[in-house]
């Protein structure tokens, strides 16, 4: 039993709240969306005595209202629509903000997993690089399409176009340099094919309006390149916040295996230190799992493991386990739950 519970159901531009009826001559109000409302809400539910929150909602309008609600010491739990699911006929947000009111006073609801605060830092700044290596990829698919469109083949003579060979090229085209000779001197040694194959995909039907994208689509690529390094910038600084001393040579792992190349896309910092002075020990061990992948993992879930009571308690919030829906004693829907889990992506 929860007795000093409210329920908020939340929204883009107002909230309502509803608390016991007992606490307030209007036991149901409408908060707007603003900082300095948000504010005044908090404050009428430390009046009416409330300890504990429940909110409802869909996007990222919960967001504020939650950081400020826990930073006044509420226990502000966040639910599934789907647990909360109103009865038909009688939806309105008045009688949803009391629906939930009443189920959390009866402990009828449980709050979806959210890592404390830390954590939740460094999950912000590990999303905000994967947006960013996402639209990297797009600059240079953009990149590729306007070469194809004035013929010339280099992403089928280089392996990596965005790589040491395939980028000196590109510069070279959009200074205007056209002679394929001239352009295939670029080749770095460790290319497979040789100059004299690279400079024939590299005669090109040459049209204004491509190099126009082309020229477009690299300073894309090299501002978000820019904006990347910023990025993994600020997520070093926030691993250091996790430990006081990064070894600059990580202790040998026992057993002892080789260790993995290199990602393209990994960061530019020694991630594997960082993760064994936070852990101690080496999650790369695991097989599949290199330093970015786990430092995801641990962005989306933290450290602390007692958090689900069981290994499989853990992998049925990943969405890994079957259905288990018993009726009739027949069994339905065997397949797993669809999941956007980043974690489980990872």
């Amino acid at each position: 039993m929860n007795l000093n519970a409210a329920g908020i159901d939340v929204g883009a531009t107002e909230h309502w709240v509803a608390v016991p009826e007992d606490r307030d001559e209007e036991p149901v109000r409408r908060f707007g969306a603003f900082t300095a409302d948000l504010y005044v809400l908090a404050e009428w539910l430390r009046q009416c005595q409330i300890e504990t929150v429940v909110m409802e909602s869909t996007g990222v309008y919960w967001i504020a209202l939650f950081e400020v609600l826990e930073e006044r010491g509420f226990d502000v739990k966040l639910v599934d629509a789907h647990d909360a699911r109103q009865v038909p006929g009688r939806k309105t947000d008045v009688k949803d903000c009391q629906w939930l009111q009443e189920l959390h006073t009866y402990g009828l609801l449980r709050g979806a997993f959210r890592p404390e605060d830390q954590i939740c830092v460094l999950r912000s700044y590990l999303r905000q690089r994967s947006m960013l290596v996402a639209m990297a990829s797009r600059a240079v698919q953009h990149m590729q399409k306007a070469l194809e469109q004035m013929n010339l083949q280099l992403p089928e003579v280089v392996s990596d176009m965005n790589g040491k060979t395939g980028m000196e090229i590109i510069h070279a085209i959009l200074a205007g340099e056209r002679d394929p000779q001239r352009l295939a001197s670029h080749r770095d040694r460790r290319c497979k094919h040789d100059q004299a194959t690279i400079a024939k995909a590299l005669e090109g039907h040459w049209r204004a309006e491509h190099r126009f994208a082309l020229q477009q689509a690299l300073e894309q690529y090299e501002f978000l390149q820019q904006q990347l390094q910023a990025c993994e910038t600020q997520i070093e600084g926030c691993l250091q916040t996790f430990v006081t001393h990064v070894e600059v040579a990580p202790p040998q792992p026992t057993p002892a295996r080789q260790r993995r190349a290199r990602p393209r896309q990994a960061p530019s910092f020694d991630v594997h230190g960082y993760l064994h002075a936070m852990t101690g020990v080496d999650l790369t061990q695991m097989d599949g799992i290199d330093a970015l992948t786990a430092l995801k993992v641990i962005s989306e879930i933290g450290l602390d493991m007692t958090r689900w009571p069981t290994g499989k308690h853990g992998a049925s919030w990943l969405g890994w386990c079957p259905g288990n829906k018993l009726s009739g004693g027949k069994r339905y829907r065997m397949r797993s739950k669809p999941t956007a889990n980043r974690a489980a992506s990872a």
